[in-house]
């Protein structure tokens, strides 16, 4: 199969979001997205978008839209992100983040401000789809499910085992209804958790006895 393409995802990505093959993709997410933003009620959440959302989210977060290497929304930034350490519930990373170069820093720092026992969830394209021709030339650049987990688990978080195709398979329609695995569907969702305790078990001191003391004459 050819490279889609060697740059990230990002970048003229998110242009293409905003066309009607791109926004046939996003609308197929919306109940992925209310799901996972809801999954969490006590703690805010945090959105990074591709394209100004078309739905409102019950709840305390933050929505950002990425444009090109910035974040754009209530605050202007880019990353290392200006937000404190375990802060959020529920982190979504709608199509901004790619499997190359700078974008792993921004999933690092959606792994650093989410709480432990939260939830972080990847929405991406799906490189065996054959939708894939209809972002071709874009600039977009896509990886499978495998090489995700490995940089999921390199960020110090716990992937789930399967994950969930959504979106177009052909036409540029909508189809939000969901199923198990990518397989030809546009997009596929990602959900891993921070563990509150490390995955390797630490190993307990061994309690030394004490030799017993005569008692005094």
């Amino acid at each position: 199969m050819p490279a889609i393409s060697p740059s990230g995802q990002p970048g003229s990505a998110c242009d293409w979001f905003e066309t009607p093959a791109g926004r046939a993709v996003l609308d197929s997410e919306h109940a992925l997205v209310a799901e996972a933003l809801g999954g969490h009620p006590g703690l805010p959440w945090l959105w990074l978008t591709p394209a100004a959302p078309q739905l409102g989210i019950e709840g305390r977060g933050l929505c950002l839209v990425r444009r090109g290497r910035g974040l754009d929304g209530p605050v202007r930034c880019g990353w290392p992100l200006p937000l404190p350490s375990e802060a959020f519930g529920a982190v979504l990373l709608q199509h901004v983040v790619g499997p190359h170069g700078d974008d792993l820093g921004l999933l690092e720092e959606a792994a650093r401000v989410l709480a432990p026992g939260g939830h972080l969830w990847l929405l991406l394209l799906n490189p065996l789809t054959p939708y894939r021709w209809r972002w071709r030339g874009s600039g977009i650049a896509s990886a499978e499910p495998l090489a995700w987990r490995r940089r999921l688990r390199e960020a110090g978080l716990a992937p789930d085992a399967v994950s969930r195709g959504v979106g177009p398979s052909w036409r540029p329609v909508p189809s939000p209804a969901s199923q198990n695995g990518p397989g030809i569907r546009a997009a596929y969702a990602m959900r891993c958790q921070k563990r509150h305790l490390p995955l390797t078990p630490v190993r307990q001191a061994r309690t030394l006895a004490l030799p017993a003391v005569a008692p005094a004459a």
